[in-house]
């Protein structure tokens, strides 16, 4: 299927998605295809991948654990067109669904975009370097065709190890993969900026085989719903007044917020591949506006 029979069928599915947004299987295939295809190439369809271009002024969309299930971020993404927001995903856009890399691509090409490091990417990294390791990367969920398509793109691979574990946002407001303190432990009290120091020593340990340290700090729980303590004191050491995060299916019908709002939860079980996902997990539980 050429590029252009691609851009076709995305075009028609453009054309009458405000009556039926839900693209057919035909469709689907092609927004695949078409994110798995050649940088060069994807200039057929510049109103669909577009380059990132950070504006902070922008009101922020947050978009939590998307694992692989590429049709429904784009069906949840329609009420946000990239240009007028800026758009944070918080890691784990692979494993469980068929179309890790293509969300991958997606998040990366989509205008005003930051992509933030989860711990499913530090995975399928570490299987991609260490083939010893694919079964249990498979056994987390792991897609072998996407690790497949992954050792064929060496730029996608430089580009997830050059993400950040963590990110500031607006108002003081911190983003970050899971919900817990434990990226402490990459940065030493005499670090002037924690949040620089943390996201270098992430870059280094992927560059220099440190999967199984960043698996470990980023797999555990949630920690933050139960334990205010230490989410104070999280937020005091990296200077924020809230903090954004996902890893852990919360089960709400919206974003689920704890300790007024100074934690809030964004992963609402939005693939349909995963085994939390229930039928009745809206999508606006993991893809939803941050309030200022």
């Amino acid at each position: 299927m050429t590029v252009k029979i691609l851009q076709r069928l995305l075009e028609e599915w453009q054309a009458r998605k405000d009556s039926n947004p839900r693209p057919s299987v035909l469709e689907t295939d092609a927004l695949t295809r078409l994110s798995y295809a050649p940088t060069a190439e994807r200039k057929f369809y510049p109103t669909l991948l577009l380059a990132s271009i950070p504006v902070a002024d922008l009101p922020v969309l947050v978009v939590g654990d998307v694992h692989g299930d590429l049709e429904r971020l784009f069906e949840a993404l329609k009420p946000y067109p990239a240009a007028e927001w800026q758009t944070v995903f918080l890691g784990d856009l692979v494993d469980y669904g068929m179309f890790g890399v293509g969300a991958l691509r997606y998040a990366r090409d989509r205008a005003n975009t930051t992509v933030l490091l989860g711990n499913h990417e530090v995975a399928m990294l570490w299987a991609l370097r260490d083939p010893t390791r694919i079964g249990w990367w498979m056994g987390l969920g792991g897609q072998r065709h996407d690790l497949d398509e992954l050792a064929r793109d060496p730029a996608l691979q430089t580009w997830m190890r050059e993400r950040p574990a963590l990110v500031h946002l607006a108002n003081r407001t911190l983003a970050q993969h899971c919900g817990s303190d434990s990226y402490a432990a990459l940065t030493e009290p005499t670090d002037a900026g924690p949040i620089a120091a943390i996201n270098a020593n992430v870059r280094d340990l992927l560059i220099h085989e440190g999967e199984s340290t960043l698996w470990d700090l980023l797999s555990g729980p949630n920690i933050f719903e139960t334990q205010p303590i230490r989410l104070e004191r999280w937020l005091e050491m990296t200077s924020a007044r809230r903090v954004v995060f996902g890893h852990k299916p919360h089960g709400a019908s919206s974003p689920q917020r704890y300790h007024e709002g100074r934690a809030i939860n964004f992963d609402g079980g939005f693939s349909r591949g995963h085994r939390k996902y229930r039928r009745a997990s809206p999508m606006g539980a993991t893809v939803a506006p941050l309030d200022r």
